[in-house]
C-alpha cells in the first residue's frame, strides 16, 4: 500500500518487500553514475607491482626489489617470458615449477638434484638434440640456447639422435645433373656433440643412444648405425667435456675398433669415474684397448653387459685389474668368458679393490666355484657378487660354503639358476645373514668391535 500511494519514483521503485536493496544504502554519496560505488583505493605499492608484471620482458626488474615485493614479481610473471630474459635472472624454484608443469605432464626432481630449474634445461635441451635433424635443423638453435642453461645443466640422457632426411632419388638426380657430379650426401651422420660439449662446464654425467624412438614403418637399421664419423665427434667432444664423470653408451652397436677410437680420447680423462658400455659388440680385441684404459684412467665403475667378450678378453681385463685398477665395481654379464677367463677374473680379486662383481651368465662351472672359494678366505675387500645363471652344481655349492664360512665382509651373493641345491643356498644365505648383522653391530656399537671398527659406506647396506 505503502509503494503505491508515494509518489516519489525513487522511492516507490526501491520500497517493497527489500528495503536493502536500495543502493543508496550502501553509499555516502548519491553520484549521478549509476555504476559508481565506494571501493578502496589499491596501493601504490601494487599499481607498481601490476605494472613490472605487465612490463617484464622489456624492462625486467628483480633483483632491485625489497623481497617481499620480489616475490609478489615472481609469482605473476609469465612462464611465456622468453628464456633470454629468465634463464639468468630467475632463480625463484616455484617460478621454474611452474614451467615444467605446463611443459610436462609428470615431473620427477629426483633425478635432477631436486631442483626444478635444473630439471627444466636439461629436459629442454634433451628435446632439441633428440629431435635434431642434421642438414634440416638450423645449428644456432642449439648455439642459442647454451648461454642461457650452460650454468644449470649436469645430466644428459639422450634416448635418440635422428639421422639426416633421406633424399628421394629424383631428387639425387637433379642435384647430380645441376652440379654435374654425385652428391657427397649428408655432411653429417648424427647431431655433433662437439659444438656442445666444451660449453657446458657443469656437465657430470652423459648418456647417448644412436637410434630412433617409434620409428613405425619407417624402420631401416641404418637409422641405428652409430657411424664412424658419429664415433670421432662424439669422442672428441667428450675429450673436451673435462668435468664429465659418467659416460653412458649403451646399445650403440661399439665393436672393437669403434672402441678402440674412443679409449684414445679417453685416456688421462680427468674426472671420468663411470663407463657403460652394456649391449654393445665388444669383443676381446676390445677388451684388451679397455684394459689398457683401466691404467691410466681413474675409473672405479664399468659396465660391460651383454658383450662378446671370451676367455681372451677377460684374461687382459684381470691383469690390469690385480695389478694397477682403482676399479671398485665391474660387470660382465651375458659374456662368453669362460672358465678360463673366470678365473682369471676371479685371481684378480684376491688383492684388488673391487667391491662389485656380476659374472652371470658366462658359462661357468663348478672349477671356477672352486677358485671363488679359494678368494673369499683371503679377500677382505669383496661385498657383492653375482654368479647366477652358470652350471656350478652341488658341488660348487659346497665349496662356495666353505670359502664364505671363512670370510667376514662378503654380504650378498646372487646363487639363482645355478644347481647348487636348496641345502647349500640356505646354509651360505644364513652366513651372509650373519656378515650383514656384524655391520650392523659394527655401525652401532664400534667398541665391541675390539676397538677396531670397520668403515662401512652407504652401498654397503643396501641391502636393507
Amino acid at each position: 500500500m505503502t509503494a503505491t500511494m508515494n509518489t516519489n519514483p525513487w522511492v516507490t521503485k526501491y520500497s517493497g518487500p527489500n528495503p536493502a536493496a536500495d543502493p543508496r544504502r550502501m553509499r555516502r554519496i548519491i553520484a549521478e553514475d549509476n555504476e559508481w560505488a565506494l571501493a578502496t583505493v589499491q596501493r601504490l605499492s601494487d599499481l607498481c607491482i601490476n605494472h613490472i608484471v605487465q612490463n617484464f620482458t622489456v624492462h625486467p626488474l628483480l633483483n632491485e626489489l625489497p623481497e617481499k615485493n620480489r616475490r609478489k614479481v615472481l609469482a605473476k610473471i609469465s612462464t611465456k617470458i622468453p628464456l633470454q630474459v629468465t634463464a639468468n635472472l630467475v632463480s625463484d624454484e616455484g617460478y621454474w615449477r611452474r614451467c615444467c608443469l605446463e611443459c610436462w605432464q609428470v615431473c620427477d626432481t629426483s633425478q635432477y638434484g631436486g631442483s626444478w630449474k635444473q630439471m627444466f634445461f636439461e629436459r629442454l635441451l634433451k628435446n632439441i638434440i633428440e629431435y635434431f635433424v642434421p642438414d634440416t635443423t638450423e645449428v644456432k638453435v642449439v648455439l642459442e640456447l647454451i648461454p642461457l642453461c650452460r650454468n644449470y645443466v649436469k645430466r644428459l640422457d639422450i634416448g635418440q639422435l635422428l639421422p639426416p632426411v633421406k633424399q628421394t632419388p629424383e631428387k639425387l638426380d637433379d642435384e647430380a645433373s645441376d652440379t654435374g657430379s654425385e652428391s657427397d650426401g649428408p655432411s653429417m651422420d648424427h647431431f655433433d656433440f662437439s659444438i656442445l660439449l666444451n660449453k657446458l662446464p657443469f656437465l657430470e654425467e652423459l648418456s647417448v643412444t644412436y637410434g630412433v624412438k617409434d620409428c613405425g614403418m619407417n624402420f631401416e637399421w641404418n637409422i641405428f648405425q652409430f657411424t664412424y664419423q658419429d664415433c670421432f665427434s662424439l669422442s672428441k667432444a667428450i675429450h673436451s667435456c673435462k668435468s664429465l664423470k659418467v659416460l653412458r653408451l649403451p646399445c650403440n652397436g661399439i665393436d672393437d675398433e669403434r672402441l678402440r677410437v674412443i679409449i684414445k680420447y679417453l685416456l688421462n680423462h680427468p674426472s671420468l669415474i663411470e663407463l657403460d658400455l652394456s649391449h654393445n659388440m665388444i669383443g676381446d680385441s676390445g677388451s684388451k684397448a679397455l684394459a689398457k684404459l683401466l691404467l691410466k684412467s681413474k675409473l672405479e665403475k664399468v659396465n660391460l653387459c651383454d658383450n662378446q667378450i671370451a676367455a681372451f678378453g677377460a684374461k687382459a681385463i684381470s691383469y690390469k685389474v690385480r695389478h694397477f685398477s682403482t676399479l671398485r665395481s665391474l660387470n660382465l654379464r651375458l659374456n662368453q668368458i669362460g672358465d678360463e677367463g673366470g678365473e682369471a677374473i676371479v685371481r684378480a680379486l684376491v688383492k684388488s679393490s673391487v667391491e662389485d662383481i656380476n659374472l652371470a651368465s658366462n658359462e661357468l662351472s663348478e672349477h671356477v666355484a672352486v677358485v671363488i672359494s679359494e678368494v673369499l678366505m683371503r679377500n677382505q675387500t669383496l661385498k657383492f657378487i653375482n654368479l647366477s645363471c652358470n652350471n656350478i652344481g652341488p658341488e660348487g655349492g659346497k665349496q662356495l660354503l666353505e670359502g664364505l664360512a671363512m670370510n667376514k665382509t662378503l654380504l650378498e651373493c646372487d646363487l639363482r639358476l645355478t644347481d647348487i641345491g636348496q641345502e647349500n643356498e640356505f646354509a651360505i644365505n644364513q652366513l651372509l645373514h650373519n656378515n650383514r648383522e656384524r655391520i650392523r653391530n659394527v655401525i652401532c656399537h664400534p667398541a665391541k668391535d675390539n676397538g677396531n671398527p670397520q668403515i662401512v659406506s652407504d652401498h654397503d647396506l643396501e641391502f636393507n
